[in-house]
């Protein structure tokens, strides 16, 4: 068996993302997503109706980062699918959420990456508000506590202040439905933006 590493699988797997969401109206494919302020990255994060993030474990990573890494995802994503590398497979399946995606990556004869999805990504129940605000950086949460005329007493604080009180402020829902609104929108063209786009704030 040839051992897929991270960068052919990202390579296949950013052509298969951009192909699956080339119909969308309004879709950004993201390369390295900073979850709470770029302590972890996930690898991408399709932002269209919901928020979607793939995390790569190639054969030749481990898996030893992952649970860490599946902590910031859950408080974050509506939906995960960890991609792996098939020697990663029986342990992925006892290590993540039953509600997370699961697809393998292999080598066929000609060298090209071929996926197999054991099992569809499911919804999260178990996001948390503050941690989707700080997906933003502190001016835009700012902006948006002041459309709603809740940024008095923050607009001095750190970053952490405005982030609490927009989570306090907007409902689950409205919360990410505003998150998403700047992902796609405020920061530049959104047609399978494939920069990085770093937290910052």
């Amino acid at each position: 068996m040839i051992l897929t590493n991270d960068l052919i699988i990202r390579s296949a797997l950013k052509k298969k993302l951009e192909n699956h969401h080339a119909k969308d109206k309004k879709v950004r494919i993201i390369e390295e997503l900073g979850i709470r302020h770029g302590t972890v990255r996930i690898d991408f994060a399709v932002v269209n109706g919901i928020m979607h993030g793939y995390e790569i474990k190639s054969d030749r990573d481990t898996l030893q980062r992952l649970p860490e890494q599946m902590n910031e995802y859950n408080a974050v994503f509506d939906k995960l699918t960890l991609v792996v590398g098939k020697r990663h497979l029986y342990d992925a399946i006892n290590l993540v959420p039953d509600w997370w995606g699961i697809m393998t990556a292999k080598i066929d004869t000609n060298n090209e990456i071929i996926f197999h999805t054991i099992r569809e990504a499911d919804d999260n129940r178990n996001q948390v508000g503050v941690s989707i605000a700080r997906l933003l950086w502190r001016e835009e949460a700012l902006q948006i506590l002041e459309e709603y005329d809740q940024a008095g007493g923050v607009r001095s604080k750190p970053r952490e202040f405005v982030y609490k009180r927009l989570a306090d402020v907007l409902e689950t829902d409205m919360l990410k439905e505003k998150v998403r609104e700047t992902l796609l929108v405020s920061r530049g063209d959104w047609r399978f933006g494939l920069l990085p786009i770093l937290n910052g704030g």
